[in-house]
């Protein structure tokens, strides 16, 4: 896959290893099956990008969900030690406290291109950090699935009142958003999801994208396909990472675990984006209804996310003291994108869709 691209780019930033650094091994346990190739796949392009540039001396055998933990306590298994790194969505420990989201997606947030404006430079990974050290964990980004589809429908959503009493599958605090509209949210694990739409456990699902939920097969329960996620404007995954076992590590090897979670987080949004393309058409002809989400349901998620925010701020001080840098960063580069990239993208896109 696009892993050996990756890799043998990454040995060219490769740190001079000292002599007689150390031969260590550490276990990652995943969030995500080892079916979603994408997804799970970033786990291993670390592994190998990291064993190449430490010339094999520093090893990290990846485990998929539920082969060490369940996809869901990767979180709690670095913190405790039981392994040393995970690769997961921060927003799955909103439970913990809200806060972890800011760092993953929260609705009506940063694109792909702009989270990781703010994570790298403008001050959230030193943010997210800084949070993170009360639960013994360091954090790199390691991937961008970029705007995420709104979901798989058992029945056509046409406003606001059609979410009364529908039971959806959501991440993060996406589920808090829309409560207040009559969604009743629920979470599970990628693996769990298909068999609970197809009993009806569930009415709705959301996932990531055309590619990961072809392979998951939704379409097969649920003909409606909605977008977009506006509440995943551009997820951004971490490695995790137990805090005293990063502190461990040589020099070099705290440099290689940089570079290669860099090179995850490039190559997995370019997969993304060149995997989904195909798939939205493979979907298509197989009968799946796209639809876009009422303008009524994203007006009134919208209210009702800036309702949580506030709320959150004036409860939570380590909610309010990345949430509010957040803001101001949100609002600047906003600004700028409306200049230029909105600008070109509407216009070109009006063009294409015009046949020309």
């Amino acid at each position: 896959m696009a892993g050996g691209a990756v890799a043998a780019g990454s040995t060219l930033a490769a740190p001079a290893l000292a002599q007689g650094t150390p031969e260590i091994r550490w276990r990652l346990t995943s969030s995500f099956p080892n079916t979603l190739d994408t997804i799970f796949g970033g786990a291993q392009v670390l592994s190998k990008a990291v064993s190449d540039i430490t010339e094999g001396r520093f090893k990290i055998d990846v485990f998929p969900a539920g082969e060490l933990v369940p996809g869901l306590q990767a979180l709690d298994a670095v913190q405790g030690g039981t392994v040393e790194a995970a690769h997961t969505a921060c927003y799955y420990y909103v439970g913990k406290d809200p806060t972890f989201a800011i760092g993953a997606t929260i609705p009506f947030g940063l694109n792909a291109r702009q989270q990781n404006a703010w994570l790298y430079h403008g001050g959230g990974n030193e943010l997210f950090d800084t949070f993170l050290a009360d639960y013994n964990v360091k954090a790199m980004p390691g991937g961008n699935t970029g705007v995420q589809m709104g979901g798989w429908f058992r029945r056509e959503i046409n406003s606001v009142a059609d979410l009364n009493g529908l039971k959806m599958r959501i991440a993060g605090l996406a589920g808090r958003v829309l409560e207040p509209l009559g969604v009743v949210p629920q979470q599970l694990a990628g693996g769990d999801i298909y068999p609970a739409l197809e009993r009806g456990t569930i009415d709705a699902t959301e996932w990531i994208g055309p590619y990961d939920d072809e392979k998951l097969g939704f379409y097969q329960v649920a003909p409606y396909y909605y977008y977009p996620a506006f509440w995943e404007g551009g997820l951004t995954l971490h490695f995790l990472f137990n805090k005293a076992k990063y502190e461990e590590l040589p020099p070099a090897y705290k440099a290689a675990l940089d570079t290669a979670a860099k090179a995850v987080n490039v190559n997995m949004m370019a997969l993304y984006d060149a995997k989904n393309m195909q798939a939205i058409r493979s979907l298509v002809g197989k009968g799946v209804q796209l639809r876009p989400l009422p303008r009524d349901i994203l007006d009134a998620s919208y209210d009702s996310a800036m309702k949580l925010y506030a709320s959150l701020s004036e409860s939570n001080p380590k909610w309010k003291a990345i949430y509010d840098p957040w803001t101001t960063f949100r609002s600047q580069v906003f600004e700028w994108f409306r200049v230029a990239e909105y600008s070109y993208d509407t216009y070109v896109y009006s063009q294409q869709a015009a046949g020309k």
